[in-house]
């Protein structure tokens, strides 16, 4: 069968359900999947667990599942940029999971890489390490993460073929490419399909092994924190 698919809504088709859990690639609003995000929130998919680096804002990106209340978990390293986010988690109507970036992504690269678990000393004798096993090495300690493995990778990236390879460009490499391994079906939307063949193999940042669906679609560039000065 095909990888291609025609929008976000058949791409998604058959792959959403209550209480499954999600990896959300992108940084801020910067390469995220903005019409898969759209699509799942169509789709009225509730009580789902989320891996992103933050939840985007009110009205984009994931900030849009927080909406209907959508999402009953966040995997989270920054929530600073969206009110709602906030609200719901003092409320105690969202549940978060707080990891320091570096540990968020390498939970996920773990997780595509099969491995259940690694040590880091990123955490220690914080609230991270709570509950978690820790042990030393050469004198240091180190707290336990375990790898991330979602039922459903969702990515953008730059440029993609019928295979399934993808090019990101500039920020949207940061958790794309680990959050593309990490889905045990990944769904990428691309700003550009682009021919078997034609990508530089140099700049295949994910094989198409991982990648089970693929759709071009139309993408807004938002800038999320706007500073200007006086001419």
């Amino acid at each position: 069968m095909g990888k291609v698919y025609q929008d976000a809504a058949s791409a998604l088709d058959g792959l959403l359900f209550d209480g499954m859990s999600v990896a959300a690639g992108g940084f801020g609003l910067c390469g995220i999947p903005e019409n898969l995000i759209q699509a799942i929130k169509d789709s009225g998919v509730k009580n789902m667990t989320i891996a992103s680096n933050n939840a985007g804002v009110g009205d984009f990106g994931l900030g849009l599942l927080l909406q209907d209340k959508q999402v009953a978990k966040m995997i989270s390293s920054y929530v600073g940029e969206n009110d709602l986010f906030m609200q719901q988690y003092l409320a105690g109507e969202l549940e978060i999971e707080f990891n320091p970036q570096g540990t968020l992504a390498e939970r996920l690269r773990a997780g595509g890489a099969g491995i259940p678990g690694f040590y880091t000393a990123t955490g220690v004798g914080t609230q991270i390490a709570e509950g978690k096993e820790t042990k030393e090495f050469d004198g240091k300690t180190y707290v336990l993460e375990r790898g991330l493995r979602m039922d459903l990778a969702i990515v953008k990236a730059w440029k993609g073929d019928a295979q399934g390879n993808l090019t990101y460009r500039k920020t949207a490499m940061n958790f794309n490419p680990e959050c593309a391994t990490a889905g045990k079906v990944t769904v990428a939307e691309v700003e550009e399909i682009v021919p078997v063949g034609t990508l530089d193999k140099m700049s295949i940042h994910t094989p198409g092994v991982y990648v089970q669906r693929i759709f071009q679609g139309d993408h807004e560039k938002r800038i999320e924190q706007r500073t200007t000065r006086a001419a």
